[in-house]
């Protein structure tokens, strides 16, 4: 029985036919063409996301300074001083008190809301408004009348 077991797990290199497994040149190229072409969109891939995340690479030695900030007005806007001297009403003591409507933020004056009315125009818009929209930018938001002081600015 000992001849028997032996016999048959003996076996012989002759018995595998794996020439249906040999890499010929050309799907050699093929592949290797293949896995570059993979590699190749990979790395474009990445390189498109870090440049979204963190933006184009500057240029070797170059550095990129800010201008400096003032800390007082930014380059469209009023300064903070200008926007605290504009007039302020109440709604109800309006000369017009058909202006219901804050065109900025489209909300309804009530009787009692803070109201600046601009100078030269004489548009009425709620306090919070139109100091966020005075900051960066130095016209009326519905007509467009400039509220700088000297037109050098």
């Amino acid at each position: 029985m000992a001849t028997q077991d032996a016999q048959s797990f003996h076996w012989h290199d002759s018995e595998f036919d794996d020439s249906n497994f040999q890499i010929r040149g050309r799907t050699l190229f093929f592949v290797v063409v293949l896995l570059c072409v993979i590699l190749l969109v990979t790395m474009v891939y990445l390189y498109a996301r870090w440049v979204c995340r963190f933006g184009p690479p500057n240029s070797v030695g170059s550095i990129v300074h800010a201008p400096p900030r003032q800390s007082t007005t930014r380059p469209g806007g009023l300064d903070p001083s200008s926007i605290g001297n504009l007039p302020i009403v109440l709604h109800r003591d309006l000369v017009n008190p058909n202006e219901g409507e804050c065109s900025i933020c489209l909300g309804i004056f009530q009787d009692g809301d803070k109201v600046k009315v601009l100078p030269d125009c004489g548009h009425c818009y709620h306090c919070e408004c139109v100091d966020k929209w005075l900051r960066t930018q130095s016209s009326c938001p519905l007509c467009r009348a400039s509220l700088r002081v000297d037109s050098l600015v």
